[in-house]
């Protein structure tokens, strides 16, 4: 997917060296240096800071625009300008994160940084402290005045529902309900519903033809949560209006998530049925689950790295 149709690299790339028509981008960058290619590092000197936030197309990708409410893939390096310390970075995990541009869940600095970019680009971004967690972060070693440098690389844009071949579904589960935009609001069941499964199952509903999903790897996800076999939908991400990232680990979700969904195909739609041991056990998930609960989602696999 990574489509490069303007390079502007070297053994050691120094961002003033680029070429850009923006003098005051320029001199904003100009003490920065990037050095490596798919595992790259920031050298940031010590003291930097900048009073407005600032971006520098690094490389120029040839992919999708992208826009408000997009859910994008992206690689990442972070480093705290008055230390020069790097502080974070997905090139180091090996796995890219997902990021949804709404002011509701990201810090403006990023979407700032990552609107109207293309899919394939690589961007350096000076955060200024009032586009930043606008507050000191310990964990970290931020100041609440302190200015944030990261390097993305623009992966993919992620798809924001199933795409594959539709399945039928075994009569006896219970069957997905649509809104009005196609997407799963819940479920609807039939005589023939089990009613007390003991083990948990998936079944697709649409297979995608992506690859398979490995333990470990973190799942982008669209899903909706209902009460077996006809119960109240506790939880939806499409409600929320983005999608919701697990890791396919102990701990990282619910079991029947964790178990089921690896080997299963990027794209795909799929049924889980969760009895409680593969849920919330007796205690359940109070107010919305009570003890001893089955429960039923819809998961739309949108993305795994």
């Amino acid at each position: 997917m990574l489509r490069i149709l303007i390079a502007c690299v070297s053994a050691a790339l120094v961002l003033s060296g680029c070429g850009s028509d923006d003098d005051s981008v320029d001199a904003a960058f100009e003490s920065i240096e990037i050095t490596g290619g798919a595992t790259p590092k920031v050298t940031v000197p010590e003291g930097f800071s900048s009073a407005s936030t600032e971006t520098k197309i690094v490389k120029a990708g040839g992919g999708e625009t992208v826009e408000d409410g997009d859910t994008v893939k992206v690689n990442y390096l972070a480093v705290n300008g008055r230390t020069g310390e790097q502080f974070d970075s997905s090139y180091a995990s090996g796995q890219a994160a997902t990021f949804t541009l709404d002011e509701s869940s990201l810090l403006p600095g990023f979407i700032k940084a990552l609107g109207e970019q293309k899919i394939g680009s690589r961007i350096l971004v000076a955060i200024a402290p009032e586009d930043g967690f606008g507050q000191a972060r310990a964990e970290l070693d931020l100041k609440a005045d302190d200015t944030m440098v990261f390097l993305f690389d623009l992966v993919a844009d992620v798809p924001d529902e199933a795409q594959g071949t539709e399945k039928e579904l075994p009569s006896d589960v219970p069957q997905i309900t649509l809104d009005d935009d196609d997407h799963p609001s819940g479920f609807k069941p039939s005589d023939d519903v089990a009613p007390d499964p003991t083990a948990p199952s998936v079944n697709v509903a649409i297979e995608g033809d992506g690859p398979v999903i490995e333990p470990g790897q973190n799942v982008v996800t669209q899903y909706v949560g209902q009460i077996y076999p006809d119960g109240e939908v506790f939880d939806s991400s499409w409600d929320r209006g983005m999608p919701a990232p697990f890791q396919m680990v102990d701990g990282g979700a619910i079991s029947c998530f964790t178990d089921q969904i690896p080997g299963q195909k990027v794209g795909s739609r799929i049924l889980l049925i969760c009895p409680p041991d593969s849920a919330y056990g007796a205690e359940g998930r109070p107010p919305t689950i009570e003890g001893d609960q089955t429960l039923m989602f819809a998961v739309d696999l949108l993305d795994a790295s």
